[in-house]
């Protein structure tokens, strides 16, 4: 049930927000409203403030652990529309705004479709493309911010419209100033991204080199000459990303998940060099800071926890990086499972672990 619905604004209350997250967690929203243009969200906004309304932003529920009592106004994201123009004077750049509501792999599409490239490695990733910026999305040797130019947004304590630079979203890994001193303050509208007329693929990240059918050490020597002699244009690299994350992630419609749950900790070089003397083959990704990445993945499968299970939430018995819904996971629940996790990977390696996705609610 629904509830009573407010017809001017169409907002419903006590919420089921089980179908709307990925991990098809259980939680009811106090006050529900579906936004499908910047005037209806202007306009709910203006609801929550007259209110005192808490609000909390829903895109396509793929990157959220919602609890089971979501106080305030939960807003979801249906709005719509994509517009090209063009980039910088003298350039073949390309200049692509999409709505916070539009699907980000669909957008992705669209700009392959229309010979505009630079998104291939960020095909698959599941949610809208209002919540790209504010994870700072990437995989496959490409992150967001590397084509980012400008995002809109509307200030939930004024309903004010503002312009945010790259250098405004202090971009990081997996991070954003939305993550940070701008958390809960903003609701994205739009996004703008500079992308090419001219096809520049990168194949640099080994599972994506070998699903193109590259030898092993082969895609780092490759020059892009050879790329193109070898006819590995931008729709190819899409569609091996494609194959490779449905081949490395469990599809949520049938079990529910909502995708990495850590991030790749960061460690610093002497860290790395002591783990190394125990463990000779964890993997390594040195930054250009001077820090190195590590797999979150091999390391809590190194701790046994693939396949481990709490209740009705687990890990993934492929995918350690995955923790699943088994069929009645609270929100909660999952948070305890992720803390025991997060516990036994720093006694074991003295590395901590973050989790990637968003909490909305208790």
């Amino acid at each position: 049930m629904l509830g009573q619905v407010f017809k001017a604004l169409n907002i419903a209350t006590n919420v089921n927000l089980l179908p709307l997250n990925t991990l098809a967690l259980p939680g009811r929203a106090e006050f529900f409203c579906r936004v499908n243009s910047n005037d209806e969200l202007s306009e709910a906004l203006a609801y929550a403030r007259d209110r005192g309304l808490s609000v909390s932003v829903l895109g396509g529920g793929s990157n959220v652990i919602v609890g089971e009592a979501v106080a305030g106004l939960v807003i979801q994201m249906a709005t719509r529309g994509i517009d090209r123009g063009p980039g910088a004077a003298g350039t073949q750049d390309i200049l692509w705004t999409a709505a916070a509501g539009e699907n980000w792999h669909q957008f992705v599409l669209h700009t392959l479709a229309n010979n505009s490239y630079g998104l291939e490695n960020l095909s698959l990733i599941p949610g809208l493309v209002g919540a790209a910026p504010i994870q700072n999305i990437g995989a496959y040797g490409l992150e967001l911010s590397e084509r980012f130019t400008r995002l809109e947004a509307l200030e939930i304590s004024s309903g004010k419209s503002l312009t945010f630079s790259k250098s405004d979203c202090q971009f990081g890994y997996r991070d954003s100033v939305f993550k940070q001193s701008a958390a809960g303050r903003f609701v994205i509208t739009s996004v703008t991204l500079s992308l090419s007329e001219q096809p520049n693929v990168d194949v640099s990240y080994p599972a994506l080199a070998s699903a193109l059918g590259l030898k092993q050490g082969q895609q780092s020597a490759i020059s892009l000459r050879k790329i193109i002699a070898q006819q590995i244009g931008p729709q190819q690299v899409s569609e091996a990303v494609c194959r490779v994350r449905r081949q490395k992630l469990p599809d949520p419609a049938v079990q529910p998940n909502a995708g990495s749950f850590f991030k790749n900790p960061l460690v610093s070089e002497q860290h790395w060099q002591r783990l190394r003397q125990t463990y000779s083959q964890l993997p390594a990704y040195p930054q250009p800071d001077g820090g190195v990445k590590l797999p979150a993945a091999w390391l809590i499968e190194q701790a046994g926890w693939k396949g481990v299970s709490r209740g009705a939430c687990g890990v993934h018995r492929e995918h350690s990086l995955v923790l699943i819904n088994l069929g009645a996971c609270r929100g909660k629940e999952l948070l305890l499972l992720a803390a025991e996790i997060i516990a036994d990977i720093k006694q074991r390696f003295d590395v901590d672990l973050v989790i990637e996705p968003q909490l909305i609610g208790d």
